[in-house]
């Protein structure tokens, strides 16, 4: 019976001369299903490219996980580390120290945010020491002369200093005059820039040695802010967090990059869904064409549909037949949609063809990522709005009186 239902079904696809409108319809619903499939993947293709690039550029300079004390600065921070080293996960950490100053130059000042490293260990936990343009980040450990401090390339250019030349730091937190808080004054020795692509950090971020961020922090000898943590697997970082915080107890919190930037992470992620829904449009109206198309059928195959009951044709097996046919124009729509469209993102991983502006972007071309379960996603919901879309022709299909319907012959 499946293989009679299967047969009339291909059939009645086939075009015959009086029923070429018909078949145009049935080709326009293919390619609405292969253009919404195709569009969708492409889209999201990029858009978790842009994610994921935004998130290896904000980890890149952040860390995975960060640890601090609720009493303040952590002042044992090798008896932490030694802590969190036995916790499963954790690849590699380093101390850190953060404070901010006003930082002038002979052409001008502006405030920086400014990081304390360990320039050996801060490379094993973060990218820095890939994205130093000029200079190099092991001038932080050099003892002769001014301090040295490595800026952000777009803070560099606004204070017009290039490596070499001297810049003075002012930190709030000095000591108590008459005349009230003195600010700290330090001199230091522009050491290298680096570039992460993101402007935030480019245009008021730098890094000094802990000794120098300690002074001017006004921390003890052995004190830092927070220690950086690198995890072996960055999407369970939240796992190593919560083990890292059972072990160290409650005086410590430490928080991984997904709770940092939650808020940012969240608004992509309901983005992606707001998109996804968008677009599926496209195929709900690649749907309503199938309905318009087989409800044609039906209304041309009126006659033959009473032939068929009259020789014993089930309802359920009328169903099947435009059930089967909706399904076949589904089936090719979606599969074309999902060849054409990982062809596309292909093409626009291999060739560049898209180049993006590097002052607007972390990216120089288009990031294209496809996620296999993305992709599984979109193609059954393809699948499941062609298929919802066959039943109201098929039952009514399965509602033709024979008798009414010959009558009129």
């Amino acid at each position: 019976m499946a293989s009679f239902e299967w047969f009339v079904s291909l059939r009645y696809l086939r075009a015959k001369r009086k029923q070429k409108f018909i078949s145009l319809i049935t080709l326009i619903s293919i390619l609405g299903v292969a253009v919404g499939v195709m569009a969708l993947i492409v889209v999201l293709s990029v858009y978790t490219g842009f994610t994921e690039g935004l998130r290896d550029q904000i980890i890149g300079v952040n860390s995975h996980l960060i640890i601090q004390s609720y009493d303040g600065p952590i002042e044992d921070a090798e008896a932490v580390m030694a802590e969190a080293a036995m916790v499963p996960g954790v690849v590699a950490q380093t101390p850190m120290i953060y404070t901010q100053a006003l930082i002038t130059s002979a052409s001008g000042s502006s405030g920086v945010v400014l990081r304390g490293i360990d320039p050996a260990g801060a490379v094993k936990v973060v990218t820095i020491g890939d994205k130093i343009t000029s200079g190099s980040l092991d001038s932080l450990n050099d003892e002769a002369g001014p301090p040295a401090l490595v800026l952000g390339e777009d803070l560099a250019r606004t204070l017009q200093v290039l490596p070499g030349e001297r810049v003075q730091l002012l930190a709030p937190n000095g000591p108590l005059s008459p005349m009230g808080v003195l600010p700290k004054v330090r001199v230091c020795m522009i050491g290298g820039t680096f570039s992460t692509g993101m402007y935030e950090y480019d245009s008021n971020m730098g890094y000094l040695g802990l000794d120098t961020a300690r002074s001017l922090a006004g921390l003890s000898r052995e004190a830092v802010h927070a220690i950086e943590v690198r995890v072996r697997d960055v999407e369970s970082a939240n796992t190593v967090a919560a083990n890292i915080r059972s072990k160290l107890g409650p005086v410590y919190v430490v928080r991984d990059w997904m709770q940092l930037n939650q808020n940012l992470f969240a608004a992509l992620k309901l983005e992606k869904l707001g998109i996804f829904i968008a677009l599926d449009l496209i195929i709900l109206v690649a749907a309503l064409n199938i309905i318009s198309a087989l409800i044609m059928v039906v209304m041309e195959k009126t006659r033959d549909i009473a032939i068929l009951k009259s020789m014993g044709a089930k309802t359920s097996s009328i169903m099947r037949i435009f059930f089967y046919q909706g399904m076949v124009i589904g089936v090719i729509g979606t599969i074309l949609g999902v060849l054409s469209g990982l062809g596309v993102c292909e093409l626009l991983k291999r060739y560049k063809i898209i180049e993006l502006p590097s002052n607007v972007y972390p990216m120089s071309t288009i990031p294209i990522k496809v996620v296999p379960g993305d992709v599984t996603i979109i193609a059954l919901s393809a699948l499941i709005i062609t298929l919802a879309a066959t039943l109201y022709p098929s039952w009514k299909a399965a509602k033709v009186r024979p008798a009414e319907a010959l009558s009129y012959e």
